[in-house]
């Protein structure tokens, strides 16, 4: 298994449109073959020191195998998705994972 996980930081953190935005084009990423599941979501309101809850979003995309990640990463679907909320985020940080 492979989980590809995103965090997302925008860089107008209460602009609703924003939000609204840029989890629209994360649904998007849905359509795309490989991905096995999706999880979309906000920080958790758990707060500990360990805990980084200063992202706007994540995401979290499970995969087969690394050969479906790299399908997913030149995908159209995930192109148009850069593309189109680019402009929304500040900053992303993934983490990948090999389960």
């Amino acid at each position: 298994m492979f989980v590809h996980n995103v965090f997302f930081w925008l860089k107008e953190k209460e602009n609703e449109e924003a939000q609204k935005a840029l989890f629209a084009g994360l649904k998007t990423l849905e359509g795309i073959e490989s991905i096995k599941s999706v999880y979309i979501g906000t920080p958790a309101s758990t707060r500990r020191p360990v805990i980084d809850a200063s992202y706007n979003f994540a995401e979290v995309l499970i995969f087969d195998d690394e050969a479906g990640h790299d399908v997913y990463q030149v995908h159209p679907l995930h192109k148009k998705f850069i593309e189109d909320c680019a402009h929304l985020w500040e900053k992303v940080v993934i983490y990948d994972v090999e389960a």
